[in-house]
């Protein structure tokens, strides 16, 4: 955690400076925002910037949308000034901190800022093995491309491997290839001179420089403009970049991950991406399987994501009921990841009873999953297709033991744990149903005993 402060805070800004350190933060403290402006276009960055509420906050927030510097804000003030709390609010800060401070406070939102959006959950066996895949590369410098359909989580894979490796200590710098128009990307990357370009008012040290010693993210580099790609191919194999408008290249120590959700072999058969490109940076390759290809996932996250929108919008947790569950796992998730955390969000708020229920699990329309089945109304052969195609479709993408398993455990599930009911149904010898579920087991998905409480029946 890069930490910046700005401002003296009378004399308090020791204090918040102790504790932040304490709390393993890496803390630059500058007293006005032009200071702090040259301190980030330097290179040297911040993940958070902690604001004395009597600066400008509204002139720095524009200075930073303006030269395209992404940084949360927090404002700090001497005691619970309601008024300068909003004022700070309004002028684009994320949060008020009233002084002296309390170190929980202060540990709490450097904790969220370090960990938003950016933890880990898996249980499924496909996505365990490429988890281990991660693990066991991350400690080499080899460039590594990631893959997967949007929305799997390629940029939380991306930090996982930078976490294991040997640069964990320095920058993880992360930029979007796909959000930044074409003219300004080059300039993103490299960094620019004073008076290189219209609005280059400074020298800027571009994300290169800036992820120095650690890792680069170049997030859908499939969008990139092909005349762009050679100046990245030649900064990947030289190891140096030439800053827009400079005189001298300049030298970076980076390991650099990207990500693609498109096919890039097909974007170099229609010419759009750089072969030679590609092979440099597809040094190793880690393919997500989207979310309907890990059904142990679903669950996990349905469950993590029902915690978290709890506690974030002040209601009662609830657990995810067991129909609820069945639902989820054999929706299609286009959206996967991202669309399964939007889908337990609203679940959350519209969830009534003990549980969040079927009812609750709605799609943005405010249909519920699995609606489209009853809208073709009571003719046995529309209802006959239309359940064809909803089977059909959460099997698009699977493999044949990810539906075998699924089959085995939901017909366990219906026969309320009975072994020996659930093979006769399933056609196989009780032993062939045993071994496969003690597979399951060794694999880690979590299969329910004999007698589990989950199947006794309610009165």
């Amino acid at each position: 955690m890069r930490l910046m402060i700005i401002g003296t805070l009378s004399g308090q800004i020791g204090t918040a400076t102790k504790i932040a350190i304490d709390r393993g933060a890496k803390v630059v403290h500058v007293e006005f925002i032009e200071q702090a402006l040259s301190e980030l276009r330097s290179g040297r960055g911040a993940d958070l910037l902690m604001v004395d509420v009597s600066r400008d906050i509204a002139a720095l927030n524009r200075a930073l949308q303006a030269e395209r510097i992404v940084v949360p804000i927090v404002a700090c003030g001497i005691g619970s000034d309601a008024k300068a709390a909003v004022d700070a609010i309004r002028a684009g800060a994320k949060e008020y901190i009233p002084l002296p401070p309390d170190a929980e406070l202060i540990a709490a939102v450097l904790e969220a800022v370090a960990s938003e959006s950016h933890q880990l959950i898996y249980r499924d066996p496909a996505m365990s093995r490429v988890i281990d895949l991660a693990a066991q590369v991350a400690s080499s410098d080899a460039s590594i491309l990631i893959t997967g359909e949007s929305g799997t989580g390629k940029e939380i894979l991306a930090r996982f491997v930078h976490r294991k490796s040997s640069r964990s200590d320095k920058p993880f710098i992360a930029v979007n290839c796909a959000a930044i128009p074409e003219n300004l990307l080059e300039s993103e990357l490299f960094g620019h001179e004073k008076g290189a370009f219209t609005g280059a008012v400074a020298r800027r040290v571009g994300k290169f420089e800036e992820a120095d010693g650690g890792t680069l993210l170049l997030d859908e580099i499939s969008e990139m403009d092909i005349r762009l790609q050679a100046k990245l191919l030649r900064a990947i194999q030289e190891r140096e970049i030439d800053r827009v408008g400079g005189t001298k290249p300049v030298r970076v120590n980076i390991r650099v991950i990207a990500t693609s959700n498109r096919d890039l072999m097909q974007a170099v058969r229609e010419g759009h991406f750089r072969e030679d490109l590609l092979y440099r940076l597809n040094v190793l390759n880690l393919r997500i399987p989207a979310l309907r290809e890990r059904p142990a996932d679903i669950v996990a996250l349905s469950d993590f994501f029902a915690r978290k929108y709890a506690e974030v919008n002040g209601v009662p947790p609830r657990a995810v009921s067991d129909a609820a569950r069945a639902m989820l796992a054999t929706h299609a998730w286009r959206g996967n990841v991202r669309e399964l955390e939007n889908t337990m969000h609203r679940a959350v708020l519209l969830a009534t009873g003990t549980e969040i229920g079927p009812d609750a699990i709605r799609l943005p329309d405010g249909t519920r999953i699995g609606d489209d089945m009853l809208r073709v109304g009571t003719d046995p052969v529309d209802r006959a297709a239309a359940a064809a195609v909803h089977a059909a479709r959460s099997f698009v993408g699977r493999t044949v033991a990810d539906v075998e398993r699924d089959l085995i455990l939901q017909t366990l599930d219906h026969c309320l744990g009975n072994r020996t009911h659930a093979a006769n149904i399933l056609g196989i010898s009780i032993r062939t149903l045993r071994n496969k579920l003690k597979q399951y087991t060794d694999e880690g998905v979590h299969v329910p005993p004999p007698g589990d409480p989950r199947y006794a029946v309610q009165g």
